[in-house]
């Protein structure tokens, strides 16, 4: 994973990504037999394609050693990887064929995983991972698993994860006399308005840029601190009487007021640096505290910050203080083109990228994320910031969670976030639960599109 690549951004791309994977393989052409319809048999020299989304030299770099080291125990196998491929490319690869298109494929999509899985363009990883004799539930935390899979059909497996929590400028707080960061969202409230500096019409330092455009301020991300349910057991769409939707929307339509308003902190975004460069705000001191992902701890060492930096997880709602540690995890994907005729190797290839200790722990190290195992989280071998314990803990963390995957690849996230947008500007704000049931109306149609299509 990497802070420039489309998942960070997923909630903007949703519709053309759904679009194409509308027109991946049908379920019928995916076998998921370990040896049915491939022509590889186990130990068989063979050369297998593999396409990610890394592209940064350093990125490059760290999957090509990987796979050096799988390489190196598996030497009847060669790895052909091709970077920089989105999802876009890799279903219009998927949905053509052919010996050209990829055995292997990762993704920072997890949203797309029930496209994947219900389409058939990836392949049932359930015989291979029974033949393998791998116990998921002891090897991944349980969210990981959640965001594989869909609908029970598990045709991807997590490689690295993405855990997002609270960054906060340490030595700003020191000077406002304020001891440590907020557990819960009135005390985040409290904090953020005492951080706040107006000047003009404008802010020198807000304490925290609660605008829904606000980098990773997506409704996604925030409301991995309430316990969200999206959807009923029936599968329809369940926010109108959430309690968790109904009162994330309210709070920061509030704190948005309290802060100057939507107008005014909008003025202010707009002038703020670009998210992934040395010139992000909270890297300059213009924003005290920032939701984010773990990656956002080495970019902010990168750009030499003049202060100390904290890090800690968001917080909770008032009454579930007990719940302070959790947070919202992502991550990425791996998985077997159900085209391939290499299905055996290419099973090897994902087994130990995603399974192998050793392997997970050196590509963590490498790109600054969290890894994915339980194994690997407790590794001696992690070689981090100490302060990168925080997002250990946060995806180690029971109670964490991930929004799930749907047919409609995710595209109920945005239907959700289009409603915020107007929220947080008070145009909906007469009445919430009329507006919840007009956004549950619009996600289930959207999804009774998806089965027929």
């Amino acid at each position: 994973m990497s802070p420039a690549h489309p998942h960070r951004r997923a909630l903007t791309t949703l519709t053309a990504v759904g679009t194409a994977l509308a027109l991946a393989l049908s379920a019928t052409a995916c076998t998921g037999s370990p040896a049915g319809g491939a022509d590889d048999g186990p130990g068989g020299r063979t050369t297998i394609t593999f396409w990610h989304g890394w592209s940064a030299p350093s990125e490059v770099r760290a999957i090509d050693a990987n796979i050096a080291r799988f390489e190196k125990t598996h030497p009847h196998i060669k790895v052909h990887a091709v970077g920089g491929i989105d999802d876009d490319k890799l279903n219009q690869a998927l949905r053509a064929g052919g010996s050209r298109g990829p055995d292997v494929v990762s993704s920072f999509e997890t949203a797309n995983v029930g496209r994947f899985c219900s389409s058939g363009a990836l392949a049932d990883l359930a015989p291979f991972i029974e033949k393998s004799g791998l116990d998921l539930a002891k090897t991944f935390p349980k969210p990981l698993l959640e965001y594989t899979e869909f609908e029970g059909r598990r045709c991807t497996m997590p490689l690295l994860t993405d855990a997002y929590g609270l960054y906060y400028n340490k030595t700003a707080f020191k000077e406002a006399g304020i001891d440590g960061p907020p557990k819960t969202w009135s005390e985040f409230r409290a904090v953020a308005k005492k951080l706040t500096k107006p000047r003009g019409d404008g802010y020198e330092r807000v304490g925290f840029l609660p605008n829904y455009h606000g980098y990773e301020n997506n409704i996604e991300h925030y409301l991995g601190s309430w316990g969200p349910r999206y959807f009923d057991p029936k599968g329809k769409a369940s926010l109108a009487l959430d309690p968790a939707v109904r009162n994330l929307l309210h709070f920061q339509q509030k704190l948005v007021r309290e802060l100057g308003g939507y107008e005014k902190l909008e003025r202010f975004r707009t002038g703020l640096g670009d998210e992934f460069g040395a010139e992000h705000p909270f890297h300059t001191g213009q924003v005290a505290m920032q939701l984010d992902g773990e990656w956002r701890l080495g970019m902010a060492l990168d750009a030499k910050v003049p202060f100390e930096i904290g890090v800690a997880p968001m917080p909770v709602p008032d009454e579930d203080r007990i719940d302070y540690g959790k947070g919202f995890l992502s991550g990425t994907i791996m998985g077997v083109s159900a085209q391939s005729l290499k299905r055996n190797a290419a099973w090897e290839l994902v087994r130990f990228m995603t399974t192998d200790t050793e392997a997970v722990v050196a590509f963590a190290n490498d790109i600054r994320n969290v890894p994915s195992t339980f194994a690997a989280l407790k590794s001696p071998d992690l070689k981090l910031d100490p302060r990168f314990k925080t997002f250990l803990d946060i995806a180690r963390d029971k109670r964490s969670n991930t929004a799930p995957g749907t047919l409609d690849g995710g595209a109920y996230l945005r239907t959700l976030q289009d409603f915020a947008y107007g929220f947080e500007k008070e145009k909906d704000s007469s009445d919430l639960v009329l507006g919840l049931l007009r956004t549950e109306r619009q996600i289930d149609a959207d999804m009774a599109q998806a089965r027929r299509g």
